[in-house]
């Protein structure tokens, strides 16, 4: 299935959607062309669906944009889910002038803002392939293929609804209505559980094998998992149980930790380099979004973790001091706050002066991934790369030390759900009904998770302890900013600092009203449907 998805995209989409109007996010579309319905103008539209997650349109990477007025690298689905969710976040800043960038970093952004307005774009236009696709099927296709359809609808629906709150919304090729975050999460929920039975079912598979990127019932249960976890925050009700509950389905559905390593990577760094889905790391895999450096290329892709990370100055190859990330592109643009850092040295400093994996041995946890060659500790210049440890966690090396495809595009795929995910969504959740600590077996997954680290284990975890092992083992994967907010450490009055918080160098605090974006003030002024979120003009 990934040579479908890597190769067939491009060629199929591009003949399907040349009966479509272009793509401006508002979700109102003109129907497709019926001369356009033949078996083969659907699959390519089945394959649209996936693609918006990984391609900026139908030429690849220096093709044209799906999204009207905007470079479709910048506005890639994975840039702008980590921009707008590791950013504005104690994970990471960025030195790059481009517009909205300082916003993110500052935490200071509105109904303006550039990189939020991409996002928001990304996933309306992704929803409108989506209701094309069930539209014009109808009730006589193919049942698996549409619950996979109604299932990256819901994904993106849950994205939008996570992100800007009260959200527009239609099932249909027509304006949208807008609906409250609650009724959001009623209709993610609902819409999950009734297209659940008619996906694949779930197991640990590699690029070759049949089903490899695509939704199956192991995706929907994730997703379910994690639209529980953060149920407190949509709706005012926590679901612990049902987290727990969904999280349990996935750890028991054959997916496998990968804990041995490489030759010189250690398990955690296979996860994110370019042979992560033909090595042993494809078996963690719950949703990965399918990356190729030859068929299926993006500046907005996974080349923008890899590229926007490193400089010429670092080399993550222990056996190899002269390539940076083994691809053509090192941007030098987003580094780690100190913060980030501190996670894994929280009763010493961090080492000065040495490469990402110097850092890891000193920090006696795999994960801790970052260069301080040449580099300061504190980010006293948010414009310069070298304030801030750099981190080289995303790469384009294979563990078997083979080529790539290219040398300017990478091979590495994109988890958007691992089962790391499901691991520490259990012991979380279940701690809450614990009374804040975690039980056995939920001790047992972060542990798991850890040894896997070669990081040091306990015999319990607090709260306070979960929301910093988050960190550890997702910072850059684009989630850290929804972990906040749960823990009440994001908007707001907390005692949760961290540098350049609020645009305070010490950090400060900002409003509440910033945990959710703002809906693009275009958007409000063209759909009459429409009201702004709290706090945005």
């Amino acid at each position: 299935m990934k040579y479908i998805i890597k190769n067939i995209i491009p060629a199929a989409a591009f003949a399907l959607t040349l009966g479509m109007t272009s793509c401006t996010g508002d979700l109102d579309v003109d129907p497709i062309d019926p001369n356009l319905s033949t078996e083969v103008s659907l699959d390519g539209l089945y394959l649209k669906c996936y693609a918006n997650l990984a391609l900026p349109g139908n030429g690849g990477a220096n093709g044209d944009s799906d999204i009207d007025g905007y470079d479709g690298g910048t506005a890639g689905f994975i840039r702008q889910l980590w921009n707008s969710n590791e950013l504005p976040t104690d994970e990471s800043i960025c030195c790059w002038g481009d517009p909205g960038i300082s916003g993110f970093n500052f935490n200071q952004y509105d109904a303006a803002h550039p990189m939020m307005h991409m996002y928001y774009y990304r996933l309306t236009t992704g929803i409108n392939y989506c209701n094309s696709y069930i539209n014009e099927v109808g009730e006589g296709g193919d049942a698996q293929k549409m619950a996979e359809v109604r299932f990256v609808r819901a994904l993106q629906y849950y994205m939008l609804m996570d992100a800007f709150g009260n959200i527009p919304f239609t099932t249909a090729l027509s304006k949208p209505e807008q609906i409250s975050r609650v009724d959001a999460f009623n209709w993610i929920e609902k819409e999950l559980l009734e297209l659940e039975p008619q996906l694949m079912d779930a197991k640990a598979m590699k690029s070759t094998d049949d089903g490899y990127g695509r939704a199956t019932k192991g995706a929907a249960w994730m997703l379910l998992a994690r639209l529980y976890l953060n149920a407190e925050v949509y709706t005012g009700t926590a679901q612990w149980a049902k987290a727990a509950e969904y999280a349990k389905k996935v750890i028991d559905a054959g997916y496998r930790l990968n804990t041995t390593g490489a030759n010189q990577w250690s398990a955690y760094q296979m996860l994110f380099m370019a042979d992560n889905g033909e090595s042993s790391a494809a078996y963690e895999a719950v949703f990965p979004i399918l990356q190729d450096g030859s068929t299926t290329t993006s500046w907005g892709g996974t080349l923008f973790c890899i590229a926007s990370t490193f400089d010429g100055n670092m080399h993550a190859n222990p056996d190899d001091g002269v390539a940076t990330n083994n691809t053509t592109q090192a941007w030098g643009g987003n580094r780690a706050r100190p913060e980030l850092v501190k996670k894994f040295f929280p009763l010493a400093n961090a080492p000065e002066d040495v490469q990402s994996y110097a850092m890891a041995a000193a920090a006696g946890d795999d994960r801790a991934l970052f260069c301080s060659e040449g580099r300061t500790f504190n980010v006293e210049k948010a414009t310069e790369f070298t304030n801030g440890y750099a981190v080289a966690k995303w790469t384009n090396f294979r563990s078997d030390n083979g080529a790539t495809k290219n040398a300017q595009f990478p091979d590495t795929d994109f988890f958007l759900f691992r089962l790391a995910e499901a691991y520490l969504t259990y012991a979380e959740a279940t701690a809450r009904q614990n009374g804040g600590t975690t039980t056995a077996e939920g001790t047992d997954y972060i542990n798991q998770l850890r040894g896997r680290a070669h990081a040091s284990k306990a015999d319990s975890y607090t709260l306070d302890n979960i929301i910093d092992e988050w960190a550890r083992e997702f910072y850059y994967e684009g989630r850290r900013r929804v972990d906040l907010i749960r823990f009440g450490l994001f908007g707001g009055n907390n005692n949760y600092k961290w540098q350049w918080k609020g645009g305070a160098y010490n950090g400060t605090s900002f409003s509440s009203d910033l945990n959710i974006y703002a809906i693009p003030s275009n958007e409000i002024a063209t759909n009459s449907n429409l009201k702004q979120n709290q706090g945005y003009k």
